[in-house]
């Protein structure tokens, strides 16, 4: 509802379906199918003046009821309620949703898509579902025991010098305990600007951290390992000049450490 909201208010506001498209990521064939109605309603962009969110909200509503109220999205879904209790059953042995449907089409009989139950599931047993991604927080850091570095995208800048579009990244390294925060826009990503970040932020800090928790990329580990991760050199002399301990991710795990990113809508960087 909201998303579609969204649409509408640039509609309204008089933005043709290329900006609206680019604008919210939208293909230009679900917007049209999203605008049909108004459009058969003789609504023009922008005849009521001030965008009316109440409004809105119930010609939506009444144009896509789906929307609104998910055991409308399929015809199917009085079928699979039929086995609610058993497909209850099925997620507490941990089964996937995949099996699931698959079970209830050989099994039971549903001729069902598997996206039509994983809607079901998601609408009916969304405590259930949501679960095993809960993150359980680790205790408190110690002040100066530890900071964590990253690397995300602040997007693309044209390069006046060569005229040329360019990745613009941001180089982030944020206290454990404290939460403050570091970064510093990069055009590269090598070793010089890796460590170069490093000693700048250590500058801005006004001391250096016990521990810094890394990804296992390039320019800080050369061999990923649980036990014994082989650390670049250049990081390792770095980290041995300034007393303290690289301390790799594992390999996959993205949880052992929490991402830094830019978000576009707020202008500020937030972690992930």
């Amino acid at each position: 509802m909201i998303d579609l909201m969204e649409l509408f208010r640039h509609w309204d506001a008089g933005r043709s379906q290329v900006q609206i498209s680019t604008a919210l990521g939208i293909d230009r064939k679900t917007i049209r199918k999203y605008l049909a109605p108004a459009l058969a309603a003789g609504l023009t962009p922008g005849e009521g003046g001030k965008f009316d969110e109440a409004l809105w909200w119930e010609l939506i509503a009444g144009w896509f009821p789906e929307v609104g109220d998910p055991a409308a999205r399929a015809v199917t879904w009085p079928a699979i309620a039929a086995h609610h209790d058993w497909i209850d059953a099925q997620l507490k042995a941990s089964v996937t949703v995949a099996t699931i449907a698959q079970r209830l089409r050989d099994d039971h009989e549903v001729a069902v898509s598997e996206s039509t139950v994983r809607r079901y599931v998601a609408a009916q047993f969304a405590d259930q579902v949501a679960e095993p991604k809960v993150t359980v927080l680790r205790g408190a850091v110690p002040p100066g025991d530890e900071a964590q570095v990253d690397y995300g995208k602040l997007g693309m800048w044209r390069d006046p010098a060569t005229d040329r579009r360019v990745a613009v990244w941001a180089f982030a390294i944020i206290l454990t305990c404290s939460r403050m925060l570091f970064v510093q826009p990069v055009l590269r990503m090598d070793q010089s600007s890796w460590c170069a970040s490093h000693v700048a932020a250590f500058e801005f800090f006004g001391g250096t951290p016990a521990r810094i928790v890394c990804d296992n990329l390039k320019t800080g580990v050369d061999r990923p390992d649980l036990y014994d991760p082989k650390i670049n050199r250049a990081y390792a002399e770095l980290a041995a000049y300034y007393g303290l301990l690289i301390d790799p991710a594992r390999a996959g795990k993205p949880k052992d450490k929490p991402r830094v990113a830019y978000c576009t809508s707020s202008g500020r960087f937030v972690r992930g």
